[in-house]
Parts: C-alpha cells; sequence; structure tokens
C-alpha cells in the first residue's frame, strides 16, 4: 500500500505525512540556501533570468518533497505506530480482556495484534512481534501452522523453561473474520498446568514411596513364613526368633498405615480452623508422662521447663498431642547420645502473638543439607537410624500439616555435635472469639 493510499482515509496519517514533508524540506536547508546564493548571483551577472531562477528553486523545492525521504522517516513511522486495520472492531480486545487466563490474538502470519494483561505478565509479548520470537516450541508452532492454514482449533501442552519451569496447555482457534474484513484471526489462549502437574508428581512420588516401604516388611514376613513352613518347621528356637522378627515387621506396617491414615485426614480438614481452647501445657505434660517409660529404656531424661500458669490456644487436643509426642519422641530416639530432651514452653514475646514450644536434645546434631527435607514425607537424614528406631519417615510431615492448620509454625536448629532445636510458634492464643478463617501460614525456617 502506498503512502497516498495508506493516509487517505485517516486524517491523522495524513497530518504526520505533511510534517514529513516539512520536515524533508527544513533537512535539506543548507541545499536550498547554497543553490539560491548561487541563482542570485547568476541573475546579478546576467547570466540567467529571475524568472528562470524562480522556476528552478521552485522545481527543486518541489522534488525534495515528493521523491526524496528522510533517513528515519519510514521505520520510526512503522515501528512508532502499528497500521489502523489491525483490529476489525474492539469487541474482540474487550472479549480478550474478560478471560481469566493469558490471551493472544494473532494474524495468521503469526504476528502478535493484541495480548490481554494476563498474557503481557506471563510473556513479554507485544503487538507487532512474531510470535515465534518468545516461543519456540516445535509443537507449539507447528500447531498454529495447521490452523493458521484453515485446520480444525488444535491444544498442545509444552514446558516454558525458566528460573521455574511451569508447563502450559495452549488452545489455538480460528476467529471468523467479520465485515469486509477477510484476513482472519487466530485465538490463542493459555492455561497453567503446573499446579496439576506439580500435584500429580507429588501423588505418584507418594505412591512410590508408600509402596517401597510396604514392600520391605511384606517381603520380610513372606520369606519367614516360607522358612516356618519348610527348613524351619520343627525348629523351635528358629520359630521362636522368627516369629519375633515377624511381629515387629507387622508392628511396622500397622505403624505406617495408621500414619498414611493420619495424614490423610489432616490433609482433608487443612482448611478447617480449629476453635477449642486447649492449654499447651498440661498438653506437653501428658505427653512427658507417656513418653517416661520410653525415655527411661533408651538412658534419657526429659526435662521440662512449663510457665504455672495456662498456655491456651484454640486448636484440636488430639492434634497438638500428636505434635509434641512426635518432637519429644525423635528427640529421645536420634538424640539419645545426649542423654537428654529439654522441653520448655513460654507465653509469646511481649505479649503479642501467640506461645511458643521448643523441644532440644544435646546429641549428634542433624547435617545442614538435610535440614531443609526434614518434613517431607519419607525423607530420612540417617535412613539406618530411622529403620533402627522404627521410624516411618512421616513424624514431621504429619507434624507440619497439624501445625498450618493451628497456624503455627514450626523453626528447625541443628548443629553437628550440639543436638537439635524444634521450635513451634503460634500465631495467636485463644482469646474465646476465634475467627473461622484465617490464612494457613505455609513456610518453615531452618538455620
Amino acid at each position: 500500500m502506498s503512502d497516498r493510499e495508506r493516509t487517505a482515509g485517516d486524517p491523522e496519517a495524513a497530518g504526520e505525512a505533511r510534517y514529513g514533508v516539512v520536515a524533508r524540506l527544513i533537512e535539506a536547508r543548507g541545499f536550498f540556501l547554497t543553490m539560491t546564493a548561487l541563482l542570485l548571483f547568476l541573475v546579478l551577472i546576467n547570466e540567467i533570468s529571475p524568472v528562470a531562477a524562480g522556476i528552478l528553486l521552485a522545481a527543486a523545492i518541489g522534488f525534495f518533497a515528493i521523491f526524496i525521504r528522510g533517513r528515519d522517516e519510514l521505520p520510526v513511522r512503522l515501528t512508532s505506530r502499528p497500521p489502523p486495520s489491525i483490529w476489525p472492531e474492539t469487541g474482540i480486545k474487550r472479549m480478550a480482556d474478560a478471560l481469566p487466563d493469558p490471551c493472544v490474538i494473532l494474524d495468521r502470519r503469526g504476528v502478535v495484534r493484541y495480548a490481554n494483561r494476563r498474557a503481557e505478565a506471563t510473556f513479554p509479548l507485544r503487538p507487532g512481534d512474531p510470535l515465534t520470537f518468545r516461543l519456540r516450541n516445535p509443537d507449539f508452532v507447528g500447531a498454529f501452522d495447521r490452523v493458521a492454514a484453515g485446520g480444525p482449533a488444535e491444544k498442545v501442552q509444552f514446558l516454558e523453561r525458566g528460573p521455574t519451569e511451569r508447563w502450559y496447555l495452549a488452545w489455538f482457534s480460528a476467529l471468523e473474520p467479520g465485515g469486509n474484513d477477510k484476513s482472519g484471526f487466530i485465538v490463542l489462549i493459555f492455561s497453567d498446568q503446573t499446579e496439576q502437574r506439580v500435584s500429580e508428581k507429588i501423588r505418584v512420588d507418594f505412591v512410590a514411596n508408600a509402596s517401597h516401604e510396604l514392600r520391605t516388611p511384606l517381603a520380610s514376613l513372606s520369606g519367614f513364613i516360607e522358612t516356618m513352613q519348610g527348613p524351619a518347621r520343627d525348629d523351635a528356637v528358629a520359630r521362636e526368633r522368627f516369629l519375633g522378627i515377624m511381629h515387629d515387621q507387622a508392628t511396622r506396617m500397622s505403624r505406617l498405615i495408621d500414619d498414611l491414615l493420619s495424614l490423610s485426614r489432616i490433609e482433608m480438614k487443612a482448611h478447617m480452623r480449629p476453635e477449642a481452647p486447649v492449654d499447651l501445657t498440661g498438653v506437653i505434660r501428658g505427653v512427658v508422662d507417656a513418653l517416661e517409660p520410653l525415655a527411661r529404656d533408651l538412658g534419657v531424661t526429659i526435662e521440662t521447663d512449663l510457665p504455672a500458669t495456662p498456655l491456651v490456644v484454640p486448636g484440636d487436643r488430639d492434634e497438638l498431642v500428636q505434635v509434641f509426642q512426635n518432637l519429644i519422641e525423635n528427640g529421645c530416639k536420634y538424640g539419645r547420645s545426649g542423654e537428654r530432651v529439654l522441653v520448655t514452653a513460654a507465653p509469646p514475646p511481649g505479649g503479642r502473638g501467640g506461645p511458643v514450644v521448643t523441644v532440644r536434645d544435646f546429641g549428634a546434631g542433624i547435617p545442614a543439607e538435610h535440614l531443609p527435607r526434614l518434613t517431607e514425607r519419607f525423607y530420612r537424614a540417617d535412613i539406618q537410624a530411622s529403620h533402627a528406631q522404627r521410624g516411618t519417615g512421616l513424624g514431621l510431615a504429619i507434624v507440619k500439616h497439624i501445625l498450618n492448620r493451628h497456624r503455627a509454625k514450626l523453626g528447625i536448629e541443628s548443629r553437628s555435635g550440639e543436638g537439635s532445636t524444634f521450635t513451634v510458634t503460634f500465631n495467636v492464643a485463644f482469646t474465646g472469639n476465634e475467627p473461622s478463617a484465617r490464612r494457613i501460614p505455609q513456610d518453615i525456617s531452618y538455620s
């Protein structure tokens, strides 16, 4: 399309064209001044008539105005102002802005014609940019080419790599042209599938880990049963020893299933805030009394430093018992080399927030590289020690989920040779008028 055709029906474009003519003449002013001086000199020496000089000067001005372009005029105009025929109607923009997902409108060459705010925030797309400058996945580009060539709507999943990987489902569909517009557009809608992918991976990993944890005791039981049915059929001593091992393995599977069911129940109630008043001092004293026999067998002394006044928080008593039982029992089992576990509880510092409870052992400590993963399901810092202490690998995962539901945070500190400290910080104390919905703190701090 020529400049004349492009500006004929567009007053703003015509104004820009007139401004361009003036700019070109101003840019060539040195040439015109020189030419004027030369013509004036020729007139003075009677080499040319004044009329002929005027005609020559006017011809030169007209030639510059019509045929000569400024150095930067055409590129600046094309990049700074898109053609006015990008949109057949503004309703398409409104439709794209109303969508809850990133939406991009493309022409059939793959050039971005519009991107809603969500698309601009997710991908650095701007009108006038070819889509392939930003997204070069072969399946993605192939789906667009087929739809642009007249094919049916298509969807394709692709991975966007970056600081964090994100999965998207891209949906291409042709937008029928309206009015006299024969070009048509392609609508591209993105759906973020990252959360579903992560959830699916967690589920698969969880099932794999649970299956692995159950397979070992089941294999042991099966092997001992076969031995007792065969070579050890009449060996009373071996039968007695094997029955003891089988009992331990069956007990381990029972604990694992109980922990899995407990974790499942906690996750189902994660959105429900417990509101019953619970005295943490009484809960901790009850847990310590219950674990005294275990501590005595392990050669560990449980020491407490609890306030005389109750520390009341909104919560579920049974779940809080489970939290402190797991923490204190872990301190006794894995910190037994320190021979003591110290449990302290205190009111909120400064009178604001909720109570703070710490469980500290004085054992070998936990290497720093394991701290961020301690609350993952089935994660063990020391696999042999965990199996020796009949751990399921779910204790701290259960603690984390319970504390999240109780608006509390778990902090873990440990140094080699100095033991480990687990700190439970409640965000609120019981007031008798607890809100039914507050944000659950999801962060766990380590140092």
